[in-house]
């Protein structure tokens, strides 16, 4: 089949398994197998292509970025499975601000909780190579899968075991997106094939602002949790409490100091 039948017939079968984008997702699909950007997918329009059961397992509404096995976040292209959330444009955000957090602080001690597949404390390593970056997680599925992104980049971050108690070993900045989801209903079919401990839960902010022996504290949250978190960092001694918004408006990171 060639590349202009394999988007019309992807697109549609995207469609109708309820795809938000199929367009673009079967741009990004068909751009990935050719080895080129979606853009260039359009000069090649005449060349043959197989999909190898890609549209299949995306029309199953596995996210995008697991059938593609690799992502792009800030300056990076990290590899991406099931082993960890897909890394998302909302948490650049928090990278953000957890640099301007630090932007003052030479060879600054930053702690990442709940590192997953490495995405915020490999781009924090990035984009300030004089940090120290340390990035825990009770998953050693998602640990071994930072550990694989921190070779391929070619990033030195310390990757261990831990939870929220690393965050009392003081450090000059502790960021994390925590488990934030109290339910998956309603919600897209795509966060079903991500790692449920990854997603749902509740408390973790807290845990974490109680133990921190940090200067900045920095967290991503869900929708509606803005008020909670930033009265929970003011009751543990945070100052300057400050919220953004991601890209949608909607209010992403809460963050402060002391």
């Amino acid at each position: 089949m060639n590349v202009r039948d394999a988007l019309r017939e992807a697109e549609q079968r995207l469609a109708a398994a309820g795809v938000e984008t199929p367009r673009v997702d079967a741009e990004w699909i068909v751009a990935h197998v050719l080895g080129t950007s979606r853009s260039g997918v359009y000069a090649r329009l005449d060349d043959d292509v197989e999909l190898d059961g890609l549209v299949e397992r995306r029309a199953a509404r596995e996210p995008l970025a697991y059938v593609l096995g690799e992502w792009g976040f800030r300056r990076l292209t990290l590899k991406t499975d099931a082993r960890a959330l897909v890394p998302r444009p909302e948490t650049e955000v928090l990278v953000e601000r957890a640099l301007a957090l630090v932007a003052d602080v030479q060879g600054p001690r930053v702690l990442d909780i709940g590192v997953g597949s490495g995405a915020i404390a490999l781009a924090l390593k990035d984009e300030r190579p004089d940090a120290v970056v340390v990035g825990v997680d009770v998953s050693e599925d998602a640990l071994s899968l930072a550990r694989e992104n921190a070779e391929r980049l070619g990033l030195e971050v310390e990757l261990r075991s831990g939870d929220e108690t690393a965050a009392a070993e003081g450090w000059d900045l502790v960021v994390s997106n925590p488990p934030y989801v109290d339910s998956l209903d309603g919600l897209q079919p795509e966060l079903g094939f991500e790692p449920m401990t990854a997603l749902l839960g509740n408390g973790m902010h807290e845990r974490i602002a109680a133990r921190a022996s940090t200067r900045a504290l920095a967290f991503e949250i869900g929708k509606g949790q803005e008020d909670e978190v930033a009265a929970t960092l003011r009751r543990h001694g945070y100052t300057e409490v400050r919220v953004t918004a991601d890209l949608a408006g909607i209010d992403r990171v809460v963050e402060g100091v002391r």
